[in-house]
């Protein structure tokens, strides 16, 4: 239960930081990407921020040596570059520069109810649930 409360929080921050810096927009990602045009450079920002935050936290668990409730840390992600890595980021990219969202701030503005964050989530989990299906169990978790 512990483990839960500290996930509900920590997405809390994250959703708050979304929505104070602006970023469950589309238009601010799409500006972003428009470097040719009017191009924005906030999200740069906002990324860098969070690299200032979020750096020295892991780097605290690292030291720490387990969660904040006392579990152990998961292992690190594999390092590997494969084809599988560079064609999901390439998807990834090209969907985010086309629809202006990424996994957070579409959840984030499913509670406005618009339609494009709809489409968008319900196109997320089905190519997800694709996913899922189509790679066997060992090739989706790296090994």
């Amino acid at each position: 239960m512990k483990r839960i409360a500290h996930a509900v929080v920590a997405g809390a921050i994250f959703g708050l930081g979304l929505a104070v810096s602006g970023m469950t927009s589309p238009g601010k990602v799409l500006n972003f990407l428009d470097v040719a045009g009017d191009w924005d450079p906030s999200l740069a920002l906002v990324m860098g921020a969070a690299l200032a935050v979020a750096t020295p936290g892991f780097a605290w668990l690292r030291r720490r040596g387990c969660t904040l409730d006392g579990g152990a840390l998961p292992a690190p992600p594999g390092t590997r570059i494969d084809r599988r890595l560079l064609i999901g980021s390439a998807l990834f990219g090209i969907g985010w520069g086309i629809a202006g969202y990424c996994p957070g701030p579409a959840l984030a503005n499913l509670a406005h109810g618009g339609a494009d964050a709809i489409v968008f989530v319900v196109a997320m989990l089905a190519g997800s649930q694709l996913a899922r299906f189509a790679l066997p169990a060992e090739r989706r978790s790296g090994r």
